[in-house]
């Protein structure tokens, strides 16, 4: 590991060490959130899977009425009966922090709260299949506006948890070992200045005695 570029004094001891603390803390802060954020995004995987399973189910109850629908009508009677949807869906847009993660909130809501309105045509000339159909899919739409928001935080999670990784590494394997190897040497390198700096005292000390009383002392 290459030790950073800075003179070994005591000051810039005193600071990386001040550093190392700061670094050390924030590591660990950081895998906290890691951890929390993976505990979070897999219980919401677990609830994307059971969602996706019973709509994948409800869309094919919702297929096989269409299909019924049109083997009693013809294809031109049943794209217009489809073709003028009279009810309007709108959707509002929130969010949700999860560990600084804004997630969307979904809410659906309709043009009139008429539960009729959700057939785009009347009933003398349709077959209750087609009734059937529609009914099953507003049925289903709330469900899939709840996938689309589960789906959607788990991309926005899966992305913060990569780089919150990242971060982490980049602390644990470079930042904090380089703090600590170059605290390592600026102490080695102080550490042998002192000893140089008494040596050079002893020396001194011993040369001022003999010149003043002929004699070292030892």
């Amino acid at each position: 590991m290459a030790i950073m570029n800075v003179n070994p004094t005591r000051m810039q001891l005193t600071k990386l060490k001040k550093q190392l603390t700061t670094a050390v803390r924030g590591h660990k802060m950081l895998k906290d959130k890691r951890d929390e954020l993976m505990r979070q995004f897999l219980d919401l995987v677990r609830e994307n899977r059971e969602l996706r399973e019973k709509i994948e189910k409800e869309l094919s109850e919702c297929n096989a009425h269409f299909v019924n629908a049109s083997a009693v009508m013809s294809k031109q009677a049943l794209d217009a009966s489809l073709m003028s949807p009279k009810q309007q869906v709108t959707i509002d847009v929130e969010s949700h922090n999860i560990m600084s993660v804004e997630t969307p909130v979904f809410t659906a809501g309709t043009r009139t709260n008429d539960k009729g309105d959700i057939f785009p045509y009347g009933f003398a000339f349709t077959s209750f299949e087609l009734d059937d159909a529609v009914m099953s899919l507003e049925k289903l739409l709330p469900d899939l506006i709840k996938l689309a928001q589960i789906e959607k935080s788990c991309e926005m999670m899966s992305a913060e948890i990569e780089k919150t990784r990242r971060r982490v590494n980049s602390l644990e394997h470079v930042m904090i070992p380089r703090y600590q190897e170059t605290i390592k040497y600026i102490s080695m390198k102080l550490e042998e200045n002192d000893r140089s700096s008494r040596t050079r005292l002893m020396k001194v000390k011993d040369m001022l005695l003999d010149k003043a009383h002929n004699y070292s002392a030892h």
